[in-house]
């Protein structure tokens, strides 16, 4: 690594006018993201959102509590659960407003995306800025993450703020940036640690010490965290499942073959690929100190939350979404051509197509608009329940299970009565006392084409032993174990929710 470093640039004359035209990006882009967001401001709380970041939210409004009572403690910090509670603290507590909250925050990484590319495109012809931006937005993981009240959205906000700042070389104010993200998530402390390593290769020893701040501040959570419940991380089945259970061997192989999947090939992003390595044979385009430290970042990251994390989800993968998608603009402006042309198209287009086209494989619904067919379906059967079982105990799995309990997730009007079930392979419900069963909700909890590697027998071995994986029960199946029968079913692009009661002669609903 070189020891010279950029020094603080000084403000020019113009700077009030520079400032003048970011802030009417920073409106342009936050208007954009608010008006191709407008039919999903009333969508009900989705998965992950019920289950841990609205309650925790929820807890620190009503009642002050930094460590939830509502969700089950885990080391994520309290930075997005507090940014929350002081926007209902102004605007009151709803659904609308925790949407556009999380859409503020997006447009926010939209525009720091745009300066970041506007950064790293110094000295390349075109609109590499432009670009970027018209690739992030047109991502179905930016899409559909940037109005989910959850982590990853935020954590990419300050991600790009420390990198943009590091880059200009203000490291106080890039150390600052860092603490702000590791109180947003607990995996962003990659982020200093970068900063910090880089620093010392250079010799600036002194100046890495700010870096230092983040790991202060995630210890004074973690020492908040452990005098509240007992446990460092919150709980230990939390620390079981995200740092344990992802470190074996083949866990690992088949993460890491995920994440370069996700990375390279799904989505189209191919296709930016080879402008990125077009442009790495013909010219020195990516090999400043800049662009080293953004690679640095990008594979630092991706490993993190490959070893870190036994879910695997995409969406952790946000933070390093738009360093990405800037290469590519970069690549395609540092050589514009028809091919060029054709390539841009080609992968915004393919972003788009995958928005709304679910793929042949398991995959989270959150990663496009699949979650918005699954709030849906929840919806029906959840109004359907409350309407004709109000006074009977449903069975049903979560997250439906905690739909019907929280009326302040959108899905009823009055809290139900609910038994949940683990889930909906045999196993879960031979346990039920057919003799006290009431109604009982089944919905397709995974993405199932039709097709499913897991379920090939070389496969599903190796999956039922490394990740516990059963296929959930089928409807015939259920109908004959606990003695039920088929109410209404409602199904939407490949997902389904049936609504079932017991099949017996003396049972009037």
């Amino acid at each position: 690594m070189s020891s010279k470093a950029p020094q603080k640039r000084l403000a020019s004359p113009g700077a009030r006018g520079h400032l003048g035209g970011a802030l009417f990006f920073l409106a342009a882009f936050t208007l954009l993201v608010v008006l191709i967001h407008l039919p999903f401001l009333d969508l009900p709380f989705y998965w992950d959102e019920v289950g841990q970041f609205v309650p925790a939210s929820l807890d620190l409004f009503q009642h002050g509590y930094w460590v939830p009572h509502m969700a089950t403690p885990n080391v994520h910090p309290p930075g997005v659960m507090a940014y929350l509670a002081l926007v209902w603290r102004i605007v009151g507590f709803s659904i609308p407003a925790t949407r556009l909250a999380m859409l503020a925050a997006a447009a926010v990484a939209l525009w720091l995306t745009f300066l970041l590319a506007i950064e790293l495109g110094r000295g390349v012809g075109g609109a590499p800025a432009f670009s970027a931006v018209a690739l992030l937005m047109a991502s179905p993981l930016f899409y559909t993450q940037a109005m989910m009240a959850q982590l990853d959205m935020p954590a990419m906000l300050f991600t790009l703020l420390a990198l943009l700042l590091f880059l200009r070389g203000h490291l106080r104010s890039a150390a600052l940036a860092s603490t702000a993200l590791v109180l947003v998530k607990e995996t962003g402390l990659v982020v200093p640690l970068v900063f910090a390593i880089w620093l010392i290769a250079e010799r600036r020893r002194r100046e890495a010490l700010w870096f230092a701040l983040p790991l202060l501040a995630l210890g004074g959570w973690l020492l908040v965290l452990f005098r509240a419940t007992g446990h460092v991380l919150g709980n230990a089945a939390f620390t079981d499942y995200n740092l344990l259970f992802p470190l074996h061997p083949v866990r690992v192989s088949i993460a890491l073959a995920r994440r370069c999947f996700s990375i390279f090939i799904e989505n189209f992003h191919w296709i930016g690929w080879i402008a990125v390595a077009l442009a790495w044979r013909r010219a020195k385009l990516f090999r400043s100190r800049e662009w080293r430290i953004v690679a640095a970042l990008g594979v630092a990251q991706t490993l993190a939350v490959t070893v870190l994390g036994g879910a695997t989800l995409e969406r952790y993968l946000l933070p390093v979404l738009p360093l990405m998608y800037i290469a590519f603009a970069v690549a395609w402006a540092g050589r514009p051509s028809l091919a060029t042309r054709i390539g841009q198209f080609a992968l915004v287009a393919g972003l788009l197509l995958c928005l709304f086209w679910n793929p042949p494989y398991p995959y989270p619904y959150e990663n496009n608009l699949a979650m918005v067919d699954f709030v849906r379906l929840h919806q029906q059967a959840a109004d359907f329940v409350e309407r004709s079982y109000p006074g009977e105990r449903i069975t049903t799995a979560w997250p439906l299970s905690i739909e019907l309990r929280r009326p302040a997730n959108g899905y009823v009007k009055r809290r139900m009565a609910v038994q949940e079930v683990p889930g909906f392979r045999t196993g879960d419900l031979q346990p039920l006392d057919r003799a006290s069963l009431g109604p009982f909700v089944l919905f397709s909890r995974e993405w199932d084409a039709g097709w499913d590697l897991r379920r090939l027998p070389l496969v599903a071995p190796l999956m039922h032993k490394f990740y516990g994986f059963q296929p959930q029960i089928a409807p015939a199946d259920l109908e004959r174990l606990l003695g039920l029968r088929l109410v209404v079913r409602w199904s939407e692009r490949g997902q389904w929710i049936a609504v079932y009661e017991p099949a017996l002669p003396g049972y009037v609903r």
